[in-house]
């Protein structure tokens, strides 16, 4: 039940007091008594998850698809020991592996479709995604997904015939994927986790394509999607290292938003506010840390300049996305062919990742993904009133399902603040109005909050003129 509107004095004195003490009303007149917004630190089931991360894991795991020789998606599918179908049936079966261990919470399956002709494609082709879902225990319909892709290429996308072991494009990324099941499978999340290794990636995302397509036909409630894309190397092309640095790609106004939702977005200044940008810092909240010992790097892009990731799947679909990138991307490695015609060998390939470095990406993911997932959902249908004029600011949302949630939090921040700031607890309250918040000076938004202290990502308002 949605309850009246109540002053701020009153929100305030029916908030759980579980914040450091309030900070000194900052200098600009109109603003509400506000806590410093802080970082998520990482609990202790987070932490012993952490430790967990194998670097001896995500090296083998690597070897092995390089072994392989190619994983070209027009390559074999019934070869035993050379090709893409030979590598997705060995991914097929670690997964099966680790979903052995989970009491029955992790199934395992292989999602092929043909892929029709198109410019990349020659034939009519068979594509297979893996994916692996941990059920969630207390709200299993509401879903994250992280990923990588299993298929490589040379410099020509139509080569099918020469060796492309892809080390770090993307053995890497699939290699953090499936440690991520390994160390999941056998704990209870609140929400579902997928893991998903998807193909064709290099062809035009067809894998992820199918895939984001269905979840939205089936009306999956997807509240965050990551794909890690070259993360295993911390060297650029001229030698520079950077191995405590991820790059996380976002883009701002969503890319599956009506004009007319974009305009009031942009009449409301939130055109760095969209979903996949709130889900960004959420990362950088629970995921830096002296557990990872990483920094998230976030890019205000959609992905790379004229390229793309699996992500962009998932965007075309309307659900929050985000692409993990190594910080210096050496693109001499991507392709590999230019390597392997002047003489060097497959397995001398891997020596060119830092897997010290790859396991710190795992760890920033599991941080990003666990966090998510046993923390509340984010809350929807957040709306700001814009009438009528006044320097009031007055929000509404619907209330969450989860049994432990304990209430929300307004989260604002300056226009020019590239971050959220404050954070004023409301208690356990849908509707709150704030009699003296310009609206027309802060930016706004509001996340849940449950009984061990996890947040979720932060929603941003949509304006409404009624």
């Amino acid at each position: 039940m949605r309850l009246r509107v109540v002053p701020l004095l009153l929100a305030l004195c029916l908030a759980p007091i579980t914040h450091a003490a309030a900070q000194p009303t900052p200098a600009h007149a109109g603003t509400p008594p506000s806590e410093k917004y802080k970082a998520q630190k990482p609990d202790q089931e987070l932490r012993r998850l952490l430790r967990e991360i194998d670097q001896r894991q995500l090296s083998a795991t690597v070897q092995k698809l390089v072994s392989f020789g190619t994983r070209h998606t027009l390559s074999s599918q019934t070869d035993p020991v050379r090709g893409i179908g030979a590598a997705t049936q060995w991914v097929y079966q670690q997964l099966q592996s680790y979903a052995a261990a989970s009491g029955g919470q992790m199934t395992v399956e292989l999602q092929s479709f043909v892929q029709p002709v198109t410019s990349n494609i020659p034939t009519p082709t068979v594509i297979t995604n893996v994916l692996a879902r941990l059920r969630g225990s207390q709200s299993p319909a509401r879903t994250y997904l992280v990923s990588a892709h299993i298929d490589t290429r040379v410099t020509d996308v139509l080569n099918f015939d020469a060796d492309q072991p892809g080390a770090d494009d993307d053995a890497s990324g699939v290699a953090v994927v499936l440690e991520l099941a390994r160390v999941m499978a056998g704990r209870v999340p609140e929400a579902t986790i997928v893991f998903a290794v998807v193909a064709g990636q290099e062809q035009g995302n067809v894998g992820s394509t199918f895939l984001a397509t269905q979840l939205k036909a089936t009306a999956v409630d997807l509240q965050g999607m990551f794909t890690n894309d070259i993360v295993g190397s911390s060297t650029a092309q001229d030698g520079t290292r950077d191995a405590r640095e991820i790059r996380l790609f976002t883009e701002g106004v969503p890319t599956a938003e009506t004009p007319a939702d974009a305009n009031l977005r942009r009449a409301a200044g939130g055109e760095d506010d969209g979903s996949s940008r709130q889900l960004a810092r959420f990362v950088k909240s629970v995921a830096e840390n002296d557990e990872t010992d990483m920094t998230v790097w976030l890019i205000n892009r959609r992905d790379r300049m004229l390229r793309t990731g699996d992500q962009v799947s998932f965007l075309n679909q309307g659900f929050p996305a985000a692409r993990f990138t190594e910080p210096n991307e050496n693109f001499a490695h991507e392709h590999q062919d230019t390597l392997v015609q002047n003489g060097v060998q497959l397995g001398d390939l891997v020596s060119f990742l830092d897997f010290t470095y790859l396991t710190r990406v795992a760890r920033v993911n599991a941080a990003a993904i666990w966090s998510l997932a046993v923390g509340p959902g984010t809350p929807k249908n957040l709306q700001l009133s814009a009438v009528p004029p006044s320097n009031m600011t007055n929000l509404s949302w619907d209330p969450g399902g989860e049994p432990d949630l304990v209430g929300y939090e307004v989260v604002w921040r300056e226009m020019d603040d590239a971050d959220w700031t404050h954070v004023v607890p409301v208690g356990n309250l849908t509707t709150v109005s704030f009699p003296f918040f310009p609206k027309d000076n802060f930016l706004v938004g509001v996340r849940a909050v449950d009984r061990a202290g996890h947040h979720s990502p932060v929603a941003y308002p949509k304006v409404v003129a009624q």
